[in-house]
């Protein structure tokens, strides 16, 4: 639309708006969108009450969803078509104002959904959740320039504002169209990536180690594709990214060394298969727990009080990790006691081993197993070793369990738990007073 046509629409919405009839079409539209949203909020407020009796699946809560963000605009451009239509079939006054109403209400209606699918396309936490409201009003508001003509003379003024950039001079409509290809292409390709890579994690019988490497190499192949791709449809000549290229090699050399040996070691963690997630590992002395995730910089472990710990992936590879769970994951759990010098210990080695039989976690095979380990200054030292199943569910229950119930064992058959003794005896008369007599010679 050129300037002329501009101004034939604007005298002709000034002409609407002088017709005593226009008051009519406003009083109309405000009517249709305060009982689309009266209506919007009463169907809103049931779902919440019901929320807690319908067990909805996925794709149902993902239709029902859906439906919601588009309610307003469809019910609103449902009433404004029914009163257009009663407006040209009793002549009741112009209509100007509900032809420009419908396309605009409509053109909401696809964005709302339009950004609704992408939302659960992505991360449930990526940046389009949260700036969802803003993309959406900003694609809405060039499709209601683009409905009403005001598109053309603002691109007319955007390129009229122009700036230098190295050799090249650019206008401002240049630059926000390359911004915006730019992020719609990324967009669609992290949108793709996010598809493939949910598609590959779903792949039980794929190691969990190989979906994951082959999701971020998707990823990562598929942004950088998108964004070479969308730099050479906007104009820019890809081979100057050498320079860009050139200064991120040298960063990386310098000041990078670290975050790219990170990401380095993180794929050799997923390749070579050390870790995967759901392993019992120990880190050091005071760090243990199961890995809940691994990414390309960083492994998270979860240790069994609930903390999450985060290390590089650079420090697993560097230093010695002990994987209790690497190729089995069965554990092998030791429990020592120590009973006196006159105890007969096979009674008291056979307590043990039904102690530690009778707990449902202690594994059948390989039976537990009672050992005489030393002879100690107080009493002889025995030990119980048993075989767990599920080492992610800790072992300081299935320790207590069995030390109470040996305890019980030994209390109930008579069988002493000896404790440290110690005789001290004095040697010589205590009232000799030549001691005294040095210490006090001494002190002079």
């Amino acid at each position: 639309m050129n300037e002329q046509q501009m101004f034939v629409l604007l005298r002709e919405l000034w002409r609407d708006v002088s017709d005593p009839g226009f008051l009519w079409q406003v009083l109309a539209v405000a009517v249709s969108l305060l009982i689309a949203g009266g209506l919007t909020r009463y169907g809103r407020q049931r779902d919440f009450a019901r929320e807690n009796l319908d067990d909805a699946g996925a794709l149902r809560a993902f239709g029902a969803g859906s439906l919601k963000r588009v309610a307003l605009p469809l019910l609103a451009l449902l009433f404004i078509l029914i009163v257009r239509r009663a407006f040209k079939y009793w002549s009741l006054g112009p209509v100007s104002l509900f032809d420009v109403a419908v396309p605009l209400l409509l053109s909401l209606a696809l964005v709302r959904a339009a950004i609704y699918i992408l939302r659960h396309a992505f991360h449930p936490g990526s940046m389009l959740a949260s700036w969802e409201r803003l993309i959406a009003i900003s694609i809405w508001l060039c499709l209601a320039l683009y409905i009403t003509g005001l598109s053309h003379p603002l691109i007319e003024l955007l390129e009229q504002v122009s700036f230098p950039l190295g050799k090249q001079k650019v206008d401002l409509w240049t630059l926000l169209t390359g911004m915006v290809t730019v992020c719609v292409t990324v967009l669609v390709a992290l949108w793709l990536s996010g598809m493939i890579e949910n598609h590959l994690l779903a792949k039980e019988t794929m190691d969990a180690n190989i979906r994951v490497v082959l999701g971020r190499l998707v990823r990562a192949v598929l942004s950088v594709a998108a964004l070479l791709l969308s730099l050479s449809i906007v104009g820019i000549d890809v081979t100057a990214l050498s320079v860009f290229s050139g200064a991120l090699a040298v960063g990386l050399g310098l000041g990078l060394q670290k975050i790219a040996s990170n990401y380095v070691s993180g794929f050799i963690i997923l390749l070579d298969r050390s870790l995967r997630i759901g392993n019992l590992v120990a880190i050091d002395a005071t760090t243990s727990g199961l890995v809940s995730q691994i990414t390309a910089r960083y492994t998270v472990v979860r240790t069994l009080s609930g903390t999450e710990v985060i290390i590089p992936n650079e420090y697993l590879v560097s230093n010695i990790v002990r994987n209790e769970s690497l190729t089995d994951s069965r554990l092998r759990v030791v429990v020592s006691v120590q009973v006196a010098y006159g105890t007969d210990l096979e009674h008291a080695m056979s307590l043990m081993t039904q102690a530690a039989q009778a707990q449902p976690r202690i594994l059948a095979d390989p039976a537990p197993q009672a050992l005489l380990t030393a002879f100690a200054d107080s009493g002889i030292n025995l030990e119980l070793g048993f075989w767990i199943a599920d080492p992610q569910q800790g072992t300081g229950g299935i320790r207590s369990a069995i030390n109470m119930a040996i305890w019980r064992a030994f209390r109930d058959n008579h069988i002493e738990i000896p404790f440290p003794q110690r005789e001290v005896r004095l040697l010589g008369s205590v009232s000799q007073p030549v001691a005294v007599d040095t210490v006090a010679t001494s002190g002079r």
